[in-house]
């Protein structure tokens, strides 16, 4: 079975990734805040790197529950320092609590996050249709320039643009995929 070129065929958890995740359109505001803060940790490292240690973000991170994320004090905040079954940066660590609060007044603003990142594409599914493998695109730029100004960090366009392939808003897939 043919996959895209970035799946490591050596890794499971890459392959589940790939062929169960990748490209599915996400509407879950506990999922796609979930997604977004992985993103964000994943700045600078692979995301094969975030994949195995996410089940410790989910133990950490109070299985992604946006508004206990929203809460942590300086307390957890050196409670994770201390994770080592995550990655331990501070910044990216503190950009998840105030990114959590700032999600939670986009649910309030628009009704769910959802609503606020679907509405881009006035609710549809870019699937593109070349194998050129894009980092950014102006819809990437635009909503990372959004975000940004609302007070979020870690959310540039590439970041940005590999949360739109992960919760299915861009579909990515090769053409020789068997998910295309």
């Amino acid at each position: 079975m043919k996959r895209c070129f970035w799946v490591d065929e050596n890794s499971q958890i890459y392959k589940d990734y790939h062929d169960n995740e990748w490209g599915v359109p996400k509407y879950d505001d506990h999922e796609l805040f979930e997604l977004l803060i992985l993103e964000s940790f994943q700045a600078g490292l692979s995301w094969l790197t975030v994949l195995k240690k996410r089940e410790a973000f989910r133990l950490a991170f109070d299985n992604f529950d946006v508004k206990k994320v929203a809460n942590y004090d300086e307390n957890k905040v050196n409670e994770l320092l201390q994770n080592e079954g995550i990655i331990r940066s501070r910044s990216k660590i503190n950009s998840a609590i105030s990114n959590a609060k700032i999600f939670i007044q986009i649910q309030k603003e628009y009704g769910s996050f959802s609503k606020y990142i679907w509405s881009f594409t006035d609710g549809k599914i870019i699937k593109n249709k070349n194998d050129k493998f894009e980092v950014s695109t102006p819809l990437s730029d635009k909503i990372s320039k959004d975000l940004k100004k609302r007070g979020m960090k870690y959310v540039g366009t590439v970041i940005i643009y590999s949360y739109l392939q992960s919760i299915g808003i861009i579909n990515d897939h090769e053409t020789g995929c068997f998910k295309y």
